[in-house]
């Protein structure tokens, strides 16, 4: 019985030594990702180091969500941008919103749609709203140039 005590505890010696070992990479492994100031600087305590870790950690994270923001902001600054690009004639590629030209030449109404080939835009939509406004359609067609779609509608009004 005394034999089993003794290796009992030798044990759980041994399992909580490996357990500091393993601790101790895992802090070290932690404090290499952390950049340091100079290497002139005192070795910190463990607990130091933690602290450190955690505030690098929460600078990453202001300074990803800081980064999101403006990348939102410069996305729909392209976007508006790529619609001016695009309509003077300039080539830029991507998302843009669906622009609407409305002219009146006497009785007779063009309604001009343009749109990317990315867009999910209704052409019917806008043949139901000519209706419900009691428009007839004289004739509709459509053309694309590189990558915006033009639906051209003519209209009696």
């Amino acid at each position: 019985m005394e034999h089993n005590l003794s290796s009992s505890r030798t044990d759980r010696k041994l399992i909580e030594r490996n357990r500091r070992n393993q601790m101790k990479e895992l802090y070290s492994q932690l404090n290499s990702l952390v950049p340091h100031q100079s290497s002139r600087e005192p070795v910190l305590s463990v607990p130091d180091q933690l602290d450190e870790a955690a505030s690098y950690i929460k600078r990453l994270q202001t300074n990803l969500e800081k980064m999101k923001e403006k990348k939102d902001s410069l996305m729909g600054m392209e976007r508006a941008d790529y619609t001016c690009k695009n309509s003077s004639g300039g080539k830029t590629v991507g998302l843009r919103s669906p622009q609407i030209e409305v002219s009146e030449m006497g009785s007779t109404l063009e309604v001009v749609l343009m749109n990317g080939l990315d867009s999910r835009f209704m052409f019917n939509e806008i043949i139901r709203v000519l209706h419900e406004e009691g428009a007839e359609i004289i004739n509709a067609s459509l053309s694309v140039v590189e990558d915006t779609v033009f639906h051209t509608i003519h209209s009696k009004v």
